[in-house]
Formats: C-alpha cells, sequence, structure tokens
C-alpha cells in the first residue's frame, strides 16, 4: 500500500515541476545521492510510518452482496501517517527555492489527495486520505534529528504528511443463509413416523356408564 501512495504523491508534484524538466523521487537525501544528482529534483523521502491510533475501531464490517446478503465479515482498517521529508535538488539555491515554492503552492490546494491522482489499489477502498504540509512535528521528533541521521547538511524542507488505511487480514466468510424453515419429524412409540398435529380425546359410555377414552 505504501507504494501506491508515493505514486499518488508523485502525480501530485510533477505539477510543481518546470514543464518537460526535473524528476520527483524517494530516495534517502544522502551526501552520497546528492554528489550523484544530474536534473532538477524534488525528492520525498518518507522517513516515519506510525498509526493513527485515534482512528482504531473495534468489531467487523459486514461485506453484503447486491440482495443485501451478508457475504464475510472484514475487521476494520488500520489508519497510519506516512511522514515525507520534502526537499527540492538543483545547482543553486535560488532555484531550490523557487522550486520548493511552487512544490509548497501544488500541496496547500489539496487538503485530500485527489481521487483522480489516486491508483486503482487505493481508489478500492472508497476513503479519502488527508493530506497536510508543512505542520511542525511531535516533539519527539526532530528534523534536525533526521538530517543527523541521514548524514547530510541541513537543509529547507517541507514535512508532508499523509493519513491512509491498512486492510486488516484475515476476512471471515460467512455460512449461506436460511432460506426454508426447519423440519421436525416426531416418532411414534413404535419408533415409526407419527403424526405431530395435536390430537383430541372424547370419551364415550359404556353399558355400566363408565367412560372410556377414544
Amino acid at each position: 500500500m505504501i507504494h501506491e501512495v508515493d505514486e499518488a504523491l508523485r502525480a501530485l508534484l510533477r505539477e510543481a515541476l518546470p514543464e518537460g524538466t526535473g524528476e520527483v523521487v524517494f530516495e534517502a537525501p544522502t551526501r552520497d545521492w546528492a554528489a550523484r544528482r544530474n536534473a532538477p529534483t524534488l525528492n520525498s523521502y518518507l522517513y516515519d510510518i506510525r498509526e493513527d491510533v485515534a482512528r482504531r475501531e473495534r468489531g467487523a464490517y459486514a461485506e453484503r452482496g447486491p440482495d443485501g446478503v451478508v457475504l464475510r465479515r472484514r475487521q476494520p482498517p488500520r489508519w497510519f501517517r506516512l511522514s515525507y521529508l520534502l526537499t527540492a535538488w538543483t545547482n543553486r539555491p535560488e532555484d531550490e527555492h523557487r522550486l520548493l515554492s511552487a512544490a509548497l503552492g501544488t500541496l496547500l490546494a489539496h487538503e485530500l489527495l485527489p481521487p483522480d491522482r489516486l491508483p486503482d489499489a487505493l481508489a478500492a477502498l472508497g476513503a479519502t486520505l488527508p493530506l497536510s504540509v508543512a505542520v511542525p512535528p511531535p516533539e519527539a521528533r526532530s528534523i534536525a534529528d533526521i538530517w543527523s541521521a541521514l548524514g547530510g547538511e541541513l537543509k529547507p524542507s517541507l514535512d508532508v504528511v499523509i493519513t491512509v488505511p491498512f486492510p486488516v487480514s484475515p476476512t471471515y466468510d460467512v455460512a449461506p443463509p436460511v432460506t426454508e424453515g426447519a423440519v421436525v419429524a416426531v416418532r411414534g412409540l413404535d419408533g415409526e413416523p407419527g403424526d405431530s398435529r395435536p390430537r383430541m380425546t372424547r370419551k364415550r359410555r359404556d353399558g355400566d356408564g363408565a367412560g372410556a377414552d377414544t
């Protein structure tokens, strides 16, 4: 599922690139990578994946067929926040700022990943995918620490966060629906199937006036 989010973000960021030039990549922006770069580039490095526990749900969803009959039950998806470190790379700082500004303007126009940019696997989920940009990260996470871990020099960047659902397995098939009522057979004292309908008894009188059941 992560690679589908990458493709959706790539399609969106391409709008910020000068027409016919540049590329969008998802590489770790290390010194070695920067030395090999030879074209204007927007680098969206996925540096953090965390569950959005506030969205966690309990229970199970019922999947129904066209006739409304329950076919299977599925656990609700778990939502995760994918955090990208977005940087611009050119030969001059001024051009990098211009490219990063174009990327910021493109992303600010969307609070959700546009449905027409979603790959089929994401579109099939039928969910909206929230997108945030340049929101201060949690106190437990520092952008400077990320650059230090990468071994590179601190550089202007945008923190892009996309929240996406991940399906949970397994699914549980349900038994076919009951379409007929239950049939109960009652056996008589001799072991043969008997008539289960209620019976009524009446009394008759013999010659001495005593009653007998019939």
